[in-house]
């Protein structure tokens, strides 16, 4: 039996003993990266696999809002190859819409694809280390800005693109990836420090640590001032 999550546009069924995760597939038999499809009552789900998106394991962790909602318009940063990417656009719906950027050519050619069959998506071969470069290609200001990337400077990022393109009250994630910070220190310093800097322009309502679906890593929800 599949039934709504708390979190909006999320449904959930189990598996045996496993609660599994899904969002109604907004293209209807295809699955993006191997995620099984479920049928029910005239709808396809796709199953979306939390030891492959960051999201959804925050989502498992209890996360009560992650504040991305229908019709939403999405900046995502770090949209590899559309694996999460894909599921935000199910939830955002046919009237909804993400920027899905990255940095690495390799990734971006398989997010193309993704992107050519989903026209609620849009894929960019950008840095997110410098959003003046693509300020043009956003039509607008964003509800939601979302960030997975791989970066030292993560943080402060996150916050050159929420000051540049979140609307006022906007929602902000950050998926925190602390040994790309600093390897040779304790995630939990590395989460407290992140924590302090990014509560100085944003207001934190939620923070997750991932484990046991990926370990040193910590999700932020964020809320524009």
């Amino acid at each position: 039996m599949i039934k709504k999550s708390k979190i909006f546009e999320v449904y959930e069924t189990q598996l045996g003993r496993r609660n599994i995760l899904l969002t109604k597939n907004l293209v209807k038999g295809v699955s993006v990266y191997g995620e099984r499809l479920f049928n029910q009552d005239g709808e396809e789900y796709r199953e979306w696999v939390s030891n492959k998106s960051k999201l959804a394991a925050a989502i498992l962790k209890g996360c009560p809002n992650t504040g991305i909602r229908k019709d939403d318009v999405v900046l995502y940063l770090g949209a590899a190859s559309g694996t999460t990417a894909s599921h935000v656009s199910d939830i955002v719906g046919e009237n909804g819409f993400v920027f899905a950027l990255d940095f690495a050519p390799r990734v971006v050619r398989d997010l193309v694809f993704v992107c050519e069959k989903r026209k609620n998506m849009a894929p960019l071969l950008e840095d997110a280390n410098n959003p003046e470069s693509y300020k043009d290609k956003i039509s607008k200001e964003v509800d939601i800005v979302y960030q997975d990337v791989a970066q030292k400077n993560q943080a402060q990022i996150f916050l050159k693109n929420c000051d540049m393109f979140l609307k006022k009250e906007g929602y902000a994630l950050l998926a925190l990836k602390a040994r790309s910070v600093d390897v040779s220190a304790k995630p939990s310093v590395i989460f407290k420090k992140v924590r302090e800097e990014i509560s100085k322009k944003l207001i934190i309502i939620d923070e997750r640590k991932l484990e046991p679906f990926e370990m040193d890593h910590c999700m932020f929800v964020c809320k524009k001032k």
